[in-house]
């Protein structure tokens, strides 16, 4: 009985790894299809707030098509803590505090800072079960797998970016002001240590409302009617007549969100928030290794290196030394 409890748990665990996986490898998908978006409409907002309802229609038809309904029990609402519906906007602050990062760190440190926050929140938060998370407390094995990662997303972003330079086959172009450089710093960290929380309040809130369906579409709406808001207060319209003729798979990116989101939802019960979070990280990094690769979704073609491919494999090493210890 406890030999077949072991193997059931086990596949499990691995069934977890391949969603984190795979909705990570989606993400910079998401991220080439919305920025394709912006483009054609000239907003972020605007490209953010379409993506948002595209994924808010989705998730409404999944739930439909698996014959789930759209309400809950109303002691969730009396008797729940208020954090839990806060993912949304947590969201949208990841979302907008990339838009504003990117003029000022570049493109390297837009993607490090939050990954460095991503990992640290989620080892605070199952060090000391934060959002009713399941504790799993720091180890020095742990603590080492992280270290790991954090070398391996250095290899796979910063250290090809810092080779192509010395090779002349890349230019950046940054809008930093010296003086607060640390600052826009210590925000990336800040917005991707909200990013990490996201995911355990949606996780959370998943296994309250029993559905992960119902858990990634609160989160969808409550992020939607943010982003509603803030059009309304600045006044931005949404051009439609611009997005006619437009490639089909612009509209992919909120699917691709509520993919991501219920994705979240549904493996961090089993997993812990710190281990999702760098699935994900991982599952981020060889999907735009695909897309640079291949040229995806119309970027620019960039061939795959030996630094990236072994810093990968330096990340895998990490995520076993985490799940062992």
């Amino acid at each position: 009985m406890y030999t077949e409890l072991l193997e059931e748990s086990r596949k499990t665990f691995m069934l977890a790894i391949m969603i984190g996986l795979t909705i990570g490898i989606l993400l910079p998908m998401q991220t080439s299809v919305n920025s394709r978006l912006r483009q054609v409409v000239g907003s972020p907002f605007v490209a953010s707030f379409l993506s948002f309802t595209v994924g808010t229609i989705f998730l409404s038809l999944l739930l439909l098509l698996t014959g789930q309904s759209f309400g809950f029990d109303g002691s969730v609402i009396q008797e729940g803590p208020g954090w839990m519906w806060i993912g949304g906007l947590l969201g949208v602050l990841f979302l907008t505090g990339n838009i504003l990062l990117f003029p000022r760190l570049g493109s390297v440190q837009t993607v490090i800072m939050p990954i460095f926050g991503q990992i640290l929140m989620g080892l605070l938060i199952d060090h000391f079960g934060w959002f009713n998370s399941v504790e799993h407390p720091i180890t020095a094995l742990r603590l080492f797998g992280v270290v790991l990662v954090l070398f391996g997303v250095i290899g796979t972003v910063a250290l090809s970016d810092w080779l192509n330079r010395r090779r002349g086959k890349l230019v950046v172009s940054m809008e930093t002001d010296t003086g607060n450089l640390n600052l826009w710093r210590l925000f990336g960290i800040f917005t991707g240590m909200m990013s990490a929380t996201q995911t355990a309040i949606n996780g959370y809130l998943g296994t309250v409302l029993e559905s992960a369906l119902k858990g990634a579409l609160v989160s969808f709406v409550v992020g939607t009617l943010a982003l509603l808001l803030i059009l309304l207060v600045s006044r931005q319209p949404v051009p439609i007549g611009q997005l006619k003729g437009q490639p089909w798979w612009i509209w992919l990116g909120g699917i691709i969100g509520a993919l991501f989101i219920g994705g979240n939802v549904l493996i961090v019960p089993i997993v812990g928030t710190g281990i999702a979070v760098i699935i994900v990280i991982v599952g981020l990094l060889c999907g735009s290794l695909l897309i640079d690769r291949f040229g995806w979704f119309g970027a620019k073609k960039n061939p795959v290196t030996v630094v990236q491919l072994i810093s990968l494999v330096v990340m895998v090493i990490g995520i076993v030394l985490i799940r062992l210890s």
